[in-house]
């Protein structure tokens, strides 16, 4: 059996000229890295603006001096409301399975429906997100106990 082995000195690696794509390379991912921050900035902006409950923070500090006691209030007032739209619900369906499948077949049933439940828990539901948010707000204001 024959066989032969090849050996190359071991400077033959430091020949390859590397600079070129190594270089080429950094800048692309420093590129890449740039608009990743982007990203990240846009992406904070973005919640920050959709950061409802910071605006409600703010409402409360900017008044806390006329209206004290408001976020206290509005979580004292909380369940009452949400019983209270809960109670609207639970008789919008009594009334919907007590008509059957025909309840909102016609304009006028349907009218009446909407006359009966849709204004009252259209505005009810506002009320209760408002109230519930400044709660929530000021209970994130206070500090841990």
């Amino acid at each position: 059996m024959d066989s032969s082995i090849v050996v190359t000195p071991p400077n033959a690696a430091a020949e390859i000229p590397m600079a070129e794509p190594v270089s080429e390379t950094t800048e692309l991912l420093k590129q890449i890295l740039d608009v990743q921050r982007e990203q990240l900035a846009l992406m904070q902006a973005s919640s920050a603006a959709h950061d409802h409950t910071q605006r409600w923070k703010a409402f409360l500090s900017r008044w806390h001096e006329d209206f004290p006691g408001l976020a206290a209030a509005c979580k004292q007032v909380v369940p009452i409301l949400e019983r209270t739209y809960a109670s609207l619900l639970a008789d919008l369906v009594a009334h919907l399975r007590e008509q059957g499948e025909g309840a909102l077949d016609n304009e006028y049933t349907l009218a009446e429906f909407l006359d009966r439940y849709g204004m009252r828990l259209g505005q009810l539901g506002a009320v209760l997100g408002l109230v519930a948010s400044l709660a929530e707000a000021g209970t994130s204001n206070e500090p841990a106990a």
